[in-house]
């Protein structure tokens, strides 16, 4: 009998950021920018749950609602156009992703800021009502102001929205306009009620996570007597734009400073419920993963079959011709990811892109237009020491070959992009792998040939395992961290291994315990020293967690799979954060058997 998962287990963490504007607040400052724009800029930074909340308005979620009813209604009708029905297509497939949630942040007497968010199902009408109750002039509906004067008390505006059935959360508590009343000379009374008042929610900060003996969390967990009500802390991102300011750290782009929750279920309603439970634990700052680890890693691991750097682009010419063909060569062998405005050398500094919502949009557009057949790769930007870089991220295709303005056909070889032999094209035609390289020298000698594999989990040559896609491998359903060897070769008495980096799904031949840093040798020496016994793993399943121990701070569990075929997969150094998909049932049973051998962490 298949064992029950309590709530606990079934819950996820999602990614969250509830105080962002749009083009309805007057000091926006992308002008030119869409709703589609909005939501895209949502999606690249891996939001799961937004909100509109403009200053003291709703009319920017009530444009958002307008448009896709708009389209929604040509669709029926039956009078679309074939733009019209891709962006219609667009903003579904983003709303299968994301929970847009309708809310606007309010600006109360003395000028103090509180977000107010609401239900997907409530109503434009219902929201404006609230907006006039709190005594938002009427002619400054829709103007996204936060100057409004003579509007209710921070108190009483608490009441309205909690009753109109929002969630209420004192925004930016910790800085300006915030009800902890930093630099202003209010009493200690009237911000021990501005903090503690039963109908707040939540107190959004700009230090969560912070361990200072001065840090909010501190201030506000229930120890202190004249506050002694513990309080939920989020932090949002208060986005005026698409992307950050590179030459002001303060004004920050969507879903640069989010939070994550667990949630039994991505809703409203949860997210109600977590801010309404005594579970504090449900809200944290987020596993940092910004581009610039992703850039410093993909540098350390240098260009690849699935790496490649462009340095600079221009707005016409060869660069733009060279990624466009990148993007052509990846489609066509095992996917991957493309930076622009960077090179591979860590040592360089990145030159960054300029204009860079309109190269990546131009980017966006000739990838739509030119590639065939349709290849849905992902174009993101983020600002990396100060400089706007652009990432192309190409999912392997499904419908090879795919070809550049109708004839060009290319594959990636190795770090190089090049045009298709006629081999490549039989091969991309019949769904086979494509054809070795020839060799350029004699034979290897015996001494050199690659030697049979020592463990189960290997396969029996380096070229079957590196023709296979990044994921899923023969059944192989890999965590979301830590690394795998997929393969190990015997040259001039030397091992050398190829490593599946689960973090960000590169794989990488040559490698040497000596070349091998952090994680990789750690999973090199596990694999050198420690077989596998199936009788001492904990197994749930086909699932099972084989070893585990602190590294740098983290407990580290080493996992194992046990395929159809028989065959072992161990996944090395997974963390807490790496058990997604099947592997979350896996969590409590590793961190109980940690807990016990270890103690707590």
């Amino acid at each position: 009998m298949a064992r029950k998962r309590s709530r606990k287990q079934r819950r996820r963490w999602y990614l969250m950021d509830l105080h962002l504007h749009t083009p309805a607040s007057e000091d926006w400052r992308d002008p030119g920018v869409t709703f589609l724009d909005w939501l895209r800029a949502a999606e690249a930074k891996g939001l799961d749950i937004v909100a509109m909340t403009d200053h003291n308005t709703v009319a920017g979620y009530a444009r958002f609602q307008q448009e896709l009813e708009h389209l929604t209604w040509l669709e029926e009708a039956g009078r679309i156009t074939q733009e019209e029905k891709e962006r219609l297509d667009a903003y579904r497939e983003l709303l299968n992703k994301i929970l847009v949630l309708p809310g606007f942040e309010f600006t109360a007497a003395l000028g103090f800021h509180i977000l107010g968010i609401f239900p997907p199902t409530t109503t434009i009408r219902a929201l404006e009502f609230l907006l006039l109750n709190l005594k938002i002039p009427p002619d400054k509906l829709d103007a996204g102001v936060t100057a409004i004067g003579g509007t209710v008390d921070v108190l009483t505006a608490y009441r309205l929205i909690r009753e109109a059935g929002g969630i209420v959360i004192a925004a930016h508590a910790n800085s300006s306009h915030g009800v902890m009343m930093r630099g202003l000379g209010l009493g200690g009374q009237t911000r021990i009620a501005y903090t503690q008042d039963p109908n707040l929610h939540a107190l959004e900060v700009t230090d969560l996570g912070s361990r200072s003996r001065n840090s909010t969390a501190r201030f506000f967990d229930g120890s202190k007597p004249e506050y002694p009500r513990r309080m939920h802390l989020i932090q949002g991102s208060d986005a005026h734009s698409l992307l950050a300011d590179p030459k002001d750290k303060n004004r920050l782009g969507i879903g640069d400073r989010p939070t994550e929750i667990a949630l039994d279920e991505k809703s409203f309603e949860a997210i109600k419920a977590v801010f309404e439970s005594d579970e504090f634990d449900r809200v944290r700052k987020p596993r940092p993963r910004p581009t610039q680890d992703l850039l410093r890693e993909a540098q350390r691991l240098g260009e690849s079959e699935q790496v490649a750097f462009h340095k600079r682009i221009t707005a016409r010419g060869g660069e733009r011709e060279r990624i466009l063909r990148d993007v052509v060569a990846m489609a066509n062998t095992k996917g991957g990811r493309i930076f622009v405005g960077a090179s591979a050398k860590a040592t360089e500094p990145p030159i960054g892109v300029e204009h860079p919502r309109l190269t990546a949009r131009e980017i966006e557009e000739d990838i739509i237009r030119r590639v065939s057949p349709p290849i849905k790769a992902q174009v993101s930007l983020n600002t990396v020491r100060g400089k706007y870089i652009l990432t192309v991220d190409v999912p392997e295709g499904k419908e090879k070959p795919y070809v550049l303005d109708g004839h060009d056909v290319f594959v990636r070889r190795g770090k190089e992009t090049r045009r298709a032999t006629r081999d490549d094209l039989i091969a991309l035609v019949r769904g086979t792998s494509l054809p070795s390289e020839p060799p350029s020298h004699s034979s290897p000698s015996e001494e050199e040939k690659p030697a049979s594999t020592e463990q189960e989990i290997t396969p029996t040559a380096r070229e079957e395992e590196l023709k296979l896609p990044a994921t899923n491998l023969e059944g192989r359903i890999p965590p979301s961290d830590g690394v795998e060897i997929v393969g190990v070769e015997e040259r001039r008495g030397q091992r050398r291994y190829i490593i599946r980096d689960l973090r960000h799904g590169t794989v990488v031949s040559d490698v040497t315990r000596e070349s091998a840093k952090r994680l990789w040798e750690y999973a090199i020496e596990c694999y050198e020293t420690k077989k596998v016994d199936p009788d001492r793993v904990t197994w749930l399943g086909d699932l099972g967690i084989w070893h585990f121990e602190r590294r740098a701070g983290k407990i580290r569990y080493d996992l194992v799979q046990r395929l159809p075929n028989g065959k072992l997969v161990v996944y090395y150094g997974v963390t807490e954060d790496g058990f997604t998909g099947p592997w979350a049932e896996l969590l409590p049973i590793a961190k109980e058997l940690a807990t016990l051998q270890l103690g707590e962490p």
